[in-house]
């Protein structure tokens, strides 16, 4: 039986979408629910009267940070959170979890638990499910939650389901530890972005005799499209009778998706983080107060808004606050955020109990995406002409998601013309190349793993992988994860530039890693484990001068464009450098021409995932073994292609005598790889 005494009240025609309601300790809670994040007793740059004015019911705060200060003897002595900071609602304190996932430095993870050293006075400590529990209690927390290995969304199956198991083992002891405790107590489903492993996941902690289940282990490096997907596939799988609560999402949009899953309960540190940095949100989307048409405006932040701030200052005493910095600034816009949050959540309950939240959701998706340049009120006449986004022959292109992209005037073509860059460089390139598990522990050797990336580009590709190293240094502590060289090749620097110019349109460009290439031409990950180079000029100068590559992101502009570097000869010359070195090359193209180059210059040729309008693409290999080591086994070419070949009409490379035709037919008819499938 729930210590919650969970009532489904209504879910929504034509969605997934609940209104319901819980009894706490601490009183009744009302869903969809978001809870802001105090993590430490407070709410960062928020009291206790500000809060509940806003509408908050539920805080949430973190068995970690309070563990290590203000201590538990704190808490003891108070007879709890409630008391020690003055609130007197329901309080939900994570188990501290994530906290050890974000500082892999500084801990060691077993069986046992976790151990760590404090960052306040150096003492060692070990977080295990027992102790987690207790120290929830001992803060008198309203729902606890279970610990559990929180590991990247894009962490490889075999270590996600290790995690997995780990977290359920956890689970079973952190039950047995919460006795006859009458606060809640929710379980966590894990499983990255594998979907057999989060519905097994579901399948193990309904079972159990749970308070509600949260979905963990979202937002930790998955697209907003996975983010959304396998929120969806976990619901499905979750009971009806329990509360379910998405753990770190997000952003208003975010929440409105979730909730059109079936998702009851929210806490994410954006609302208050972002009022820091000069972001208020509205019903028609976020509002930059830094920006100078903000400067004059007399207007209230969101017209109708009955929040404080709205009520009693203009947009252009906030922009001033922004501006100078000041500590108000931060305070009012977080009591805005907070009250548009609440709002938000009680619109969509009202929605759904009045039976019509699929039409809400439809026209409330668009606008709570828009960015402030769709949403300033009364600007004033620009000083300056806006910049211009073009840069030497380039400029700036929006694509069919919705996502910009870099165009070379001159040719017309696009860099990732279909699918936004980000998602097409882990895709086809990280995801690929296995690069995760290349570099996860336990790494073969300590040698060096060597990736050239031909073409920087807007740095797309080198970011993916930059960011997949950082994803494993998170997971596993940067000493276990195997060394890594980035080289990349770049003619012409004026596309890096011009997307650094407008980095708010080229999310991954938000890191000093590119802007440092762009002014030092290197640039060095903190742990000294990750060293990115660029070689500045024509590849073909550098090639050979170059440490020799396990990988290769081959991403020039294409052969009609780019002819020189998509030659047999350009791949000989590749082949060789390798020497004995089992590389690999993975490229955009599947052109016949790019790939007999391949096979002539003595690569094993396969086909490579779909990306974009393109039904597949190309990975090649210079051993044989090479390409033997992937799991599943990459699709070489063969017969059917070769019979696909024999009928194209640009069978050759362009300019080969008719005299020396038959034999290049023939040499390519003889490769291994043709004659190992005969």
């Amino acid at each position: 039986m729930s210590r919650l005494n969970f009532q489904l009240e209504k879910t929504a025609a034509g969605s997934r979408a609940r209104a319901a309601r819980f009894q706490t300790l601490h009183g009744e809670v009302q869903t969809p629910v978001f809870m802001p994040v105090g993590t430490q007793a407070t709410v960062k740059a928020q009291t206790v009267d500000t809060l509940k004015a806003a509408g908050s019911t539920v805080l949430l705060a973190n068995t970690y940070h309070l563990l290590l200060r203000p201590g538990l003897e704190v808490f003891r002595k108070f007879g709890g959170i409630h008391r020690f900071m003055r609130w007197d609602g329901p309080v939900l304190t994570d188990s501290g979890g994530f906290q050890i996932f974000s500082l892999p430095a500084e801990r060691a993870l077993n069986e046992e638990g976790a151990r760590f050293q404090s960052y306040v006075n150096g003492d060692v400590h070990l977080l295990s499910p027992e102790t987690s529990i207790a120290a929830q209690q001992a803060i008198g927390s309203d729902i606890m939650m279970v610990l559990d290995q929180c590991i990247p969304s894009t962490t490889p199956h075999d270590q996600a389901a290790a995690a997995m198991a780990l977290t359920h083992r956890w689970a079973l002891r952190s039950l047995a530890a919460r006795g006859d405790s009458p606060a809640a107590l929710f379980g966590i489903v894990q499983g990255a972005c594998h979907a057999d492993l989060r519905r097994q996941s579901a399948a193990f902690l309904r079972a159990l005799p749970f308070d509600g289940l949260a979905i963990g282990g979202l937002a930790v490096g998955e697209t907003q499209a996975e983010r959304y997907a396998f929120t969806g596939l976990v619901t499905a799988d979750l009971p009806e009778h329990l509360p379910r609560y998405l753990m770190g999402v997000g952003t208003p949009l975010d929440i409105l998706e979730a909730v059109h899953r079936g998702v009851d309960m929210f806490d994410c540190i954006i609302p208050g983080q972002l009022a820091q940095r000069g972001v208020a949100f509205t019903a028609r989307g976020k509002v930059q107060l830094r920006r100078l048409p903000h400067k004059f405006a007399e207007a209230p932040l969101e017209a109708g808004c009955d929040c404080a701030t709205c009520r009693h200052y203009s947009r252009a005493y906030l922009h001033h606050l922004v501006k100078a910095d000041e500590t108000l600034g931060w305070h009012l816009l977080g009591i805005h955020n907070f009250a548009f949050y609440h709002r938000l959540m009680r619109d969509m309950r009202a929605a759904i109990l009045r039976g019509d939240f699929a039409a809400f959701y439809e026209r409330n998706r668009g606008e709570l995406g828009r960015s402030d340049e769709e949403n300033v009120v009364h600007p004033v006449k620009k000083r300056h002409p806006a910049r211009v986004k073009h840069l030497g022959d380039y400029d700036i292109v929006t694509g069919p998601a919705g996502h910009a992209s870099i165009r070379q005037i001159s040719s017309g073509e696009v860099m990732h013309s279909v699918n936004r860059p980000s998602d097409e460089a882990e895709r086809l390139y990280v995801q690929q190349s296995g690069l995760a598990a290349r570099l996860q522990p336990p790494a073969p050797d300590e040698s060096e793993l060597v990736i050239w990336d031909v073409g920087l580009g807007a740095a797309s590709n080198a970011m993916a992988a930059l960011q997949c190293f950082e994803r494993a240094c998170a997971g596993h502590g940067a000493a276990a994860v195997r060394p890594l060289r980035l080289v990349s090749f770049e003619i012409d620097l004026d596309p890096l530039r011009l997307a650094a110019m407008f980095a708010s349109h080229f999310p991954h460009l938000r890191h000093g890693a590119p802007h440092a290439i762009l002014e030092h031409g290197r640039w060095s990950h903190a742990s000294g484990r990750l060293q990115w180079e660029l070689h500045r000029g024509d590849f073909l100068d550098h090639l050979e001068t170059s440490a020799a590559p396990d990988v290769i992101f081959y991403d020039p502009f294409s052969a009609k464009t780019d002819t020189g570097l998509w030659t047999s000869a350009v791949f000989k010359r590749i082949q060789r450098h390798c020497g004995a070195k089992a590389a690999e090359l993975y490229t955009y193209s599947s052109a016949t021409a790019v790939r007999v180059a391949l096979l002539t210059a003595g690569f094993f040729v396969a086909e490579g995932v779909g990306t974009g309008p393109k039904a597949d693409t190309t990975q090649a290999f210079t051993r044989l073994d090479g390409a033997n080591g992937h799991r599943p086994p990459p699709r070489l070419l063969g017969a059917e292609w070769l019979g696909r070949w024999q009928r194209s009409q640009a069978k050759f490379p362009a300019g080969l005598p008719d005299s020396e035709k038959p034999a290049f037919e023939q040499r390519l008819l003889a490769h291994p790889q043709f004659a190992r499938q005969a």
